[in-house]
C-alpha cells in the first residue's frame, strides 16, 4: 500500500502581502477559513508565514548588531588614540554606552 503525498503550492506574494500589512497569525487564519480552505493548506501557510516573519525579524537583529559592534569599535580606537582630548568622557562613556544599548536591541531581535 503506497501512501499519496499531495504537495502543498504555497503562494509567496501572497504571504509578502500578510507580511507588509502586518497581520497577525490568527486574522490570516480566520480569513483563509472564511475563504474555505482547508486545514492543512491553512496550517502550511502560517508555517510559511512565521517563517518568513522570523527571518525577516532575525536579519533586523544582525543589521543591529554588526551596527552596534562597529560603533563599539570605533569607540574604542577613538578612545585608545585619543584624537581630542576635551571628548574623551564624552567618546568614552557616550559612544560605547550607545554601542551597547544598539547590541542589546539587535540581541533583542534575534533572541526573541
Amino acid at each position: 500500500m503506497v501512501a499519496m503525498s499531495q504537495t502543498l503550492s504555497i503562494n509567496a506574494t501572497v504571504i509578502q502581502q500578510w507580511l507588509d500589512q502586518k497581520l497577525d497569525a490568527q486574522a490570516i487564519q480566520n480569513n483563509l477559513s472564511t475563504l474555505g480552505w482547508d486545514d492543512e493548506t491553512i496550517v502550511s501557510h502560517l508555517r510559511e508565514f512565521k517563517r518568513m516573519k522570523y527571518a525577516k525579524r532575525r536579519t533586523t537583529g544582525f543589521v543591529y548588531l554588526a551596527l552596534g559592534a562597529f560603533l563599539g569599535f570605533i569607540s574604542c580606537v577613538l578612545t585608545l588614540i585619543n584624537p581630542i582630548p576635551a571628548l574623551y568622557n564624552l567618546i568614552l562613556f557616550g559612544l560605547t554606552s550607545l554601542a551597547i544599548l544598539i547590541i542589546c536591541l539587535g540581541l533583542y531581535y534575534v533572541l526573541e
